[in-house]
């Protein structure tokens, strides 16, 4: 069987008069009773115009395809002539009927019985037809059916004219409750504005975002007048504009009513009133304070018709132009709006979801749609999903692409709300969307172009250290390889050669001083803190930066009445005042005054764009008196290897020492600076409120007595074959026996069940496989008392957790070192075996 044509959307008054057709609680039981007594299987109530025939309730149990809001060409029916003649046709059986056996309409549609009965109103307005057909021949042109027909028309007559007077009242109501629940859902302030910027409508969440006691306190104000004076200009601009016809968008600052700090979006577009007023301004504001600071729906059911009386136009004459009013801002606004019920089905739609919907489909929605199943298989879900979270009663906003990729695939910020009745019932939900791909787009290029510019920074900085790095160690390198050439000579008398290796051992340490400074500023030296008394070590220090100084400089010492204590590596806390004491007194060329000032606060402050952190500091700043320091600089003073003295006075080194010690142990150092008002450098670290133990161990202690070994047994671990045979050499030229293990495995191979007859072990730290410091503790459970000796030029295990209670040697080590802690370390043992 043919099925009918789609027709396009249907005009406003359609469907009104389809609403007026569904809201007859008979028409339902008519269509059944019609199908039932004649025995044919399609029935309807078409309303028929002079171009549209348009079905407005079906009984189809013969699947002829037609559902309400279905429509068919009014040329192919025979509903058209009847619209004309204003008489029935009642067809038994087309092919045995003269008249319309030669029709094109049976043909088209496939029919052999057919009746279509007039419906007209009270006043003799023709409506549209009651009529049913079947595939098959029925007898229907008996009187008794004829006369069912005629009253079961007559009484829907009756019905339309009843709602039609009342229809103007139930729309109002229901377009009003939509409306009204739209911008009441709207999480965006929606104003309706006079063509000169007056305000003259607010919605209620415009209220309450812009924080007003009442809409009354906006009414009759000009928009532009409540933002601050810098923004009005724009805002003025923009409503001109829009009052010529343009629809426009600013983006400024505007505080609440109380004070709040908001940022907004407010879009313009003008539309003129059904009525035929004069042109207004929609403005609806967007709260992107959050992106700017790394930014109701149609009531479910038709209601009951009431009694018709004059309270009901005068409340229909009260509530017009309102309604108008609202429909307007919901049409002129520019974002796709539209709502749906509990069965994900469209129920209202602005124009423009619908041309947005087309742009990216290619189909104009319809109301009564599923709007998922409008969507391709890989985003109904999706769209579904989001539905459901609405329908659950869940206020949220999402971004999410739609749209087919052939056409337009937008990416959308979409906001949902739920609409409820009067009693809170949810009874549909609302959507509010805006494309946003120009924007996600501009900030995805802006988030490449600063990665672009990090890794840029980064190789520069590479650079910059690698270059620093290889200068300061090939001028070290230098003394050494000469002193060496000179020291091969054999007739090199005995005072030159102490004197080149003398060069070469102090060399050693500079080199060795120029690493420790390097991962200081790394974060990445084995730092060893203990409790100290600021005050006192600061007392210490000050005798000594008086030498440093010069006789020039006078130094002020400033410390509170009260001890306080921190806990830092004390040797680096002292290297860290000497490098600000020494770049102190080049900045004041060697005249001037230092003040080293001792305080503590509660509070580590904001520094360098870093968030700050409450807890107990102490703050140990130094100020000189010198030229300060000039803004192009102030940025790269902790760099490494950075420096404004002459090439070979300085390695640029001695704040980046400052700088890593102070972030390892778990402070910072800020600096305040102004051209000829000098500079203050405060170095923060963390308070402890235990006072030091007095009595603190020195790791390094030695007996008094030879360090010379006396035929004890080491077993030496190192995976470094130079510095495993050159280690083995040292120990055995200071008297002891030695075995060399290449690794962690191989030495407790050799150590065995018992010890293996080792008196000490020396070990790497870094090793391949198990590490020296995992190798320490398993030799702790193993054996307890056998004494374990750590060397590293450098770890990052020792970095973050340091020895972990053992006895640790840096590279470059002498052998005079090596003796003595070895010798601490025998002695240590010998005298717990006695005990």
């Amino acid at each position: 069987m043919n099925t009918h044509v789609p027709g396009p959307s249907l005009p406003t008054e359609i469907q009104a008069d389809m609403l007026a057709v569904e809201g007859i609680a008979a028409v339902p039981t008519i269509l059944d009773v019609v199908c039932r007594t004649t025995g044919m299987g399609f029935a309807a109530v078409a309303r028929v115009t002079e171009d549209r025939w348009v079905a407005c309730s079906v009984k189809d149990d013969i699947g002829f395809g037609l559902r309400p809001g279905g429509e068919l060409p009014l040329a192919t029916t025979i509903c058209n002539e009847i619209r004309g003649s204003g008489t029935e046709v009642v067809i038994d059986y087309v092919a045995e009927d003269p008249a319309f056996r030669g029709h094109p309409t049976p043909a088209t549609y496939g029919f052999q019985s057919y009746v279509s009965m007039p419906i007209r109103l009270p006043d003799g307005t023709f409506f549209g037809t009651l009529c049913a057909i079947d595939p098959r021949p029925a007898r229907v042109s008996d009187p008794g059916v004829v006369g069912m027909f005629k009253s079961f028309a007559d009484l829907i007559g009756f019905h339309l004219d009843a709602h039609r007077r009342l229809a103007g009242g139930d729309a109002l109501r229901r377009s009003e409750s939509f409306v009204r629940g739209v911008l009441a859902a709207s999480p965006d302030c929606v104003k309706v504005l006079s063509a000169d910027g007056v305000v003259e409508f607010m919605s209620a969440r415009g209220v309450e975002l812009n924080q007003f006691d009442s809409v009354q306190d906006i009414l009759g104000v000009e928009y532009a007048s409540v933002w601050p004076e810098e923004e009005r200009a724009k805002l003025r601009d923009a409503a001109r504009r829009a009052a010529a016809g343009e629809h426009c968008r600013i983006e400024g600052y505007c505080p609440t009513a109380k004070g709040e700090p908001r940022w907004w979006e407010v879009s313009f577009a003008p539309f003129a009133s059904e009525d035929g007023g004069e042109t207004k301004l929609v403005a609806i504001s967007r709260d992107i304070t959050e992106r700017y600071r790394a930014e109701s729906g149609r009531r479910a059911g038709a209601q009951a018709l009431r009694s018709l009386n004059e309270d009901l136009e005068r409340q229909v004459a009260e509530r017009t132009a309102e309604l108008r009013l609202s429909r307007d801002i919901i049409e002129s606004s520019a974002a796709p709006i539209c709502a749906f019920d509990t069965a994900y089905r469209l129920i209202a739609f602005n124009q423009a979801h619908s041309d947005e919907f087309f742009r990216i489909f290619g189909h104009r929605v319809r109301v009564g749609e599923v709007f998922p199943d409008l969507f391709p298989p890989d985003q109904a879900p999706v769209m579904r999903a989001l539905m459901t979270r609405a329908l659950s009663g869940e206020v949220f906003t999402v971004t999410e692409e739609f749209g087919d990729p052939d056409l337009a695939k937008p990416c959308w910020e979409v906001s949902y709300s739920p609409l409820r009745d009067k009693e809170g019932r949810i009874v549909g939900a609302f959507h509010y969307a805006k494309d946003v791909s120009v924007r996600l787009r501009a900030e995805a290029e802006l988030t490449s172009t600063q990665e672009a510019l990090r890794q840029s920074q980064k190789m520069e900085a590479v650079g910059q250290l690698t270059g620093g790095v290889a200068h300061d160690f090939n001028n070290l390198l230098t003394i050494i390889r000469s002193s060496i050439d000179f020291l091969r000579r054999p007739e090199l008398p005995e005072e030159r050669k102490r004197r080149y290796l003398d060069a070469v051992s102090d060399t050693v340490d500079r080199a060795a001083k120029l690493t420790g400074q390097l991962l200081a500023f790394a974060r990445r030296q084995a730092l060893k803190p203990e409790v100290f008394e600021v005050g006192e070590r600061l007392r210490a220090v000050a005798e000594m930066l008086d030498t440093v100084a010069g006789a020039r400089i006078r130094l002020d010492v400033e410390l509170p009445g009260e001890p306080c204590f921190a806990k830092a590596d004390l040797s680096q806390f002292e290297t860290a005042l000497v490098n600000m004491a020494v770049n102190a007194r080049d900045a004041m060329d060697g005249e001037g005054v230092l003040t080293l000032r001792l305080s503590r606060t509660t509070r580590l402050p904001p520094i360098r764009g870093h968030a700050g952190a409450d807890g107990a500091f102490v703050a140990v700043s130094l100020r000189d008196t010198g030229g300060g320091i000039a803004p192009e600089q102030l940025g790269r003073i902790f760099e490494p290897f950075f420096t404004t003295k002459a090439v070979g006075k300085r390695t640029g080194l001695g704040l980046s020492q400052v700088f890593g010690f102070a972030k390892q142990s778990g402070g910072d150092v800020d600096v305040e600076t102004g051209l000829g008002r000098g500079t203050t450098f405060t170095l923060y670290l963390p308070e402890v409120e235990v006072a030091p133990d007095h009595a603190q161990a020195d790791g390094t202690a030695v007996e008094p007595g030879s360090p010379m070994g006396m035929g004890q047994s080491v077993l030496v671990v190192e995976d470094n074959v130079e510095v495993g045979r050159f280690a083995t050499q040292i120990l055995e030229d200071l008297g002891y026996r030695t075995t060399w293990a290449v690794n962690a495995e191989d030495a407790l191979e050799r150590l065995g069940s018992d010890g293996g007859g080792f008196d000490a072990v020396f070990s790497d730290v870094v090793m391949p496989g198990m590490g020296g410091v995992a190798l320490a503790k398993e030799l702790g459970r193993r054996f307890p008392g056998l004494p374990v000796l750590l060397t590293s030029g450098y770890s990052h295990v020792l970095a973050q957790d340091g020895a972990e209670g053992f006895e640790l040697l840096h590279k470059p080590y002498s052998a005079e070192q090596l003796a003595r802690i070895l010798r601490h370390l025998m002695t240590k043992r010998a005298a717990a075996l006695v005990g």
